[in-house]
């Protein structure tokens, strides 16, 4: 083929020299606006396994870039003050005008045609030109291939909202270095790395109002140079700081970043296809060091691709579809490392251990066995911290010579004290008789308490014989429905550590429905009650019963409902209540737009909407035992556009902390069928992250919380108090048994009718990880780390 490049940075330069040792034979010209060997920028990032992939790709390149790298293990966090160092994360940096000049020179020695010091303003003429068969438009973050082929490339480009400078320093840096600055207007951190034998990089970042609110919009570039260096002096040690921008104003030289993602990455000029590579077809925050590892991963695949293709067509639809599924991965984990830093001011009521934890883990890619993989006494250590935190708050004594992983240390709301952080979610089961809770419930909660859990919450119990969503669904209107509870609880007590906990709810307009596996969500085909919602509406369009406006009187006896609900509750010996003002059932359908469209006192704000929920909330607060926690279920996101945000649910649980709301339970959707909401492991995870973070309220994390890396890391790094595991538990009642004994944790009570299976279960995995580290020459903390890593 004959092959033009638009840009002669690490994408068009490293497919150039990978086509051209692929077959001498292809005619490769890269055309570069720069002067030979002249470049721009400090240092880049790569990871071991990156350079893992570059060795496999072309080992002459690889060796010369190794040889230039500066290599190091450690990450130090400063932050009020402390230091906090872990290791064996293993990551290499190189200056971007070395890696360049590596890359040019293998290219010239391939006999890639090199032409630099020209603008390319028509990539159509240019093609024509050198009578191309295949153009590579890889010409940077303001491509203006991309530009003129949006149609083609659909292309979304948001600008973040922090600014950041790149600088550099003469200070070598043993360790990859993150300090984070408070000053009067707000946060500013660092990312600090050093990059060759003399020189580090130095990016400082602060979001958009911070810098304006300190003046630096309109400093001068040796002013504002000046402030960060006064702002990290103790980093520096009276190191200067140097910019290669320093012909521009303050607004110029800090910079936003810009989120690019191309839904399409090719376009076909007539037969000649352009084909965007590296941040002309994706940006991945800096903050993860992914920008110049992706650009150096489309040249390989893309290469690759042609190697097993002999049609274009059909190497660039492998190509396109091989790196889609790739780069989406790794922008969803450089969004989260993103936003982490955009809301830095968010996590700083953490202690500077947890902070640092936080920091480490924020892109979710990185979790709490894998960082046990990387350094075993750093995870050891933080540990010991945080469950000797947790056993103070609980006022409980640390066990003496045991490691207690995060998910299993204790937890106290008011008087209660949950013996782990993990919770049975409220599961419908559509099992009872008559609102009755009978010996399916006794059994399911029963099995499910014995399993390990801390809390066990029962199914949504209805708070009125209209408000089911089923007539299979339980109830607490009734005298023999109490005395149902009462049997159950009792049972849990006597029986099991756990508590147990029952979460109240109204069904509104989803209600009078068939059991789930006679058809979710149909209406009864006989015996169907009226249905109340804050507005008129039917949740299946043209299917569901049409459920009328709730009135004044409505809502007195829907709030008299609850109380006597309550009540009943307390009787029976639940030790924890939660009220359920999510997925669309009555009270949530006052708090999102979507479904309360009232122009009377508890409609139009969000203030408004919540006031009804609220009012039921301190009616519920009233009654219950004091010394007893209520937490409040809500819907985080609606996943349609028009519905709640995550932004509102920081507000929602603000109203409902104020109304008298111990903890908040985040869960998201249900609302409308129109939802489309983005599944993947923990998906809701940072719904509680921001509640918790922000309201500063503890919050209950759910949603594909299926292993125990996934519980330890989130109770590690703060993002919940409590994680909470529904269809895990109904495969397995003993789950929290059977995951304590995975990651090799012994010391959880299990029943003493148990033991004899704890012991048989704990020597089985021991055998399995034993086995596996003598195949595979691993320790057994690695091999069980593997398997989590899945």
């Amino acid at each position: 083929m004959n092959i033009v490049c638009i840009g002669g940075g690490p994408a068009g330069l490293y497919f150039s020299l990978l086509m051209k040792k692929q077959d001498p034979r292809h005619q490769i010209t890269v055309v570069e606006r720069n002067r030979p060997y002249d470049t721009f920028g400090w240092g880049v990032v790569f990871s071991d396994q990156t350079l893992g992939n570059l060795a496999n790709a072309d080992e002459p390149t690889a060796r010369a870039i190794l040889g230039a790298f500066n290599h190091w293990d450690d990450i130090d966090v400063f932050f009020k003050g402390e230091r906090i160092t872990s290791g064996g994360h293993g990551f290499c940096g190189i200056g971007r005008k070395r890696l360049l000049n590596i890359l040019q020179e293998r290219c010239e020695e391939l006999g890639v045609q090199l032409v630099f010091d020209s603008e390319v303003k028509d990539d159509q003429a240019l093609a024509a030109q050198y009578g191309a068969d295949l153009v590579i438009a890889s010409d940077g973050l303001n491509s203006r291939i991309r530009a003129r082929y949006a149609a083609s490339y659909l292309p979304q480009v948001e600008a973040r909202r922090c600014r950041f400078v790149w600088l550099g320093t003469r200070k070598k840096f043993a360790a990859f270095t993150f300090a984070f600055k408070q000053t009067a207007h707000g946060w500013f951190q660092a990312h600090i790395y050093q990059y060759d034998g003399e020189t580090s990089t130095f990016i400082v970042e602060t979001p958009e109002e911070v810098w304006r609110a300190c003046g630096l919009e309109d400093m001068t570039p040796e002013q504002g140079i000046a402030f960060c260096e006064d702002l990290f002096a103790e980093q520096l040690d009276g190191h200067k700081l140097m910019s290669n921008s320093a012909h521009l104003r303050g607004s110029a030289m800090w910079i936003t970043f810009p989120r690019i993602v191309c839904g399409r990455w090719v376009h076909w000029n007539g037969a000649v296809p352009v084909v965007l590579m590296g941040d002309a077809a994706h940006t991945a925050h800096y903050s993860i060091g992914s920008g110049t590892k992706l650009a150096l991963e489309d040249a390989i695949e893309l290469a690759r691709c042609f190697g097993q293709h002999l049609e274009r067509a059909a190497a660039l639809d492998a190509y396109e579809r091989a790196r889609s599924v790739e780069v989406i991965k790794i922008q969803s984990a450089a969004r989260n490392s993103m936003e982490w830093f955009e809301n830095v001011a968010r996590y700083t009521a953490l202690e500077a251990p947890q902070f640092a934890y936080s920091m480490l883990t924020r892109s979710q890619r990185l979790s709490h066995e894998n960082l046990r993989l990387r350094d075993a006494g750093y995870v050891a250590g933080y540990e010991e911290w945080i469950a000797g935190r947790a056993c103070a708050q609980a006022g409980v004594a640390a066990p003496k010579n045991v490691r207690v992983p995060p998910m299993l240390t204790p937890f106290r709301l008011r008087a209660v004290t949950l013996k782990n952080r993990i919770v049975v979610s409220p599961m419908a089961q559509y099992s009872a008789v008559d609102g009755v809770a009978g010996d399916y419930h006794l059994v399911h909660l029963g099995a499910r308490a014995m399993g390990g859990a801390g809390l066990v919450f029962a199914e949504m119990t209805c708070v009125s014989a209209d408000a089911r969503i089923t007539p299979a669904c339980p109830g607490l209107y009734a005298p023999e429905h109490t005395q149902a509870w009462k049997r159950i609880v009792d049972f849990v007590h006597a029986n099991s550590s756990a508590k147990i906990g029952v979460q109240l709810g109204h069904a509104g307009a989803k209600g009078s429905t068939r059991a789930m596996w006679d058809g979710i969500d149909q209406p009864l085909d006989e015996g169907n009650w009226p249905l109340v919602s804050a507005s008129e509406q039917q949740y299946l369009a043209g299917v569901s019963q049409t459920a009328r406006a709730a009135d004044a009187a409505d809502m007195e006896r829907i709030e008299a409902d609850f109380v006597r609900a309550t009540i009943a509750a307390a009787e029976a010996g639940f030790d924890w209540l939660e009220l359920h003002c999510a997925h669309g059932y009555l009270l949530s359908s006052f708090i999102s737009p979507l479904t309360n469209q009232r122009a009377d006192q508890f409609g139009g704000s969000l203030e408004n909407r919540c006031r009804f929920p609220a009012r039921v909330l301190r009616a519920v607060r009233a009654v219950w035992p004091q010394d007893k926690p209520v937490s409040v279920r809500i819907s985080a996101h609606d996943w349609v556009e028009g519905g709640i945000t995550p932004d509102d649910a920081v507000r929602v649980a603000r109203l409902f902390k104020e109304a008298g709301a111990d903890m908040i339970d985040c869960s998201s959707g249900q609302v409308s069928k129109r939802e489309k909401p983005v599944y993947g492991r923990m998906f809701q995870t940072p719904f509680a992250d921001r509640v918790r973070n922000e309201v500063q309220i503890p919050t209950i994390a759910v949603g594909s919380i299926f292993e125990a890396d996934h519980a330890n890391s989130i109770i590690a790094a703060g993002r919940a108090d409590l994680c909470a595991v529904g269809r895990p538990h109904l495969a397995n009642p003993a789950w929290t048994l059977t995951e304590a004994a995975r990651i090799g944790f012994g010391a959880l009570e299990w029943p003493k009718q148990y033991l004899p299976a704890k012991q048989q279960l704990e020597r089985n995995l021991e055998r399995e990880r034993q086995m596996a580290a003598s195949a595979g020459g691993l320790t057994p903390q690695q091999v069980a780390a593997r398997l989590l890593e899945g």
